[in-house]
């Protein structure tokens, strides 16, 4: 299945929910056609925000974003990729007391 068909349909699955929703932000990335990256992320009920380089989701989502702008650049190797990720995501947590501590990280 394309990234694009599941975000629609988990969007749907979150809307038809919109008068009890779940408490969730999904976050969908993969490879569609002609394996152009995919990444998308969602509110609650359902309304998806695409973006070309990054999306973030979270309690945390706040600082994650100033901290994602300030690093991210294009076209990173996959070392230099994980290790911003890395300290996007440790500095982000520390700053919010809901996140807990910590996370993985999948390159």
């Amino acid at each position: 299945m394309k990234p694009e068909t599941f975000a629609n349909l988990v969007s749907a699955l979150l809307y038809e929910k919109r008068f009890g929703p779940y408490f969730c932000q999904p976050v969908i990335a993969g490879l569609g056609d002609e394996d152009k990256p995919f990444i998308c992320t969602m509110d609650s009920i359902g309304a998806k925000e695409l973006a070309k380089d990054f999306v973030v989701a979270g309690t945390a989502s706040e600082s994650l974003y100033g901290a994602c702008e300030s690093m991210f650049k294009e076209d990173m190797e996959p070392e230099e990729l994980f290790e911003t990720v890395s300290q996007a995501l440790l500095s982000s947590v520390d700053r919010d007391c809901l996140s807990g501590w910590g996370g993985h990280v999948y390159v």
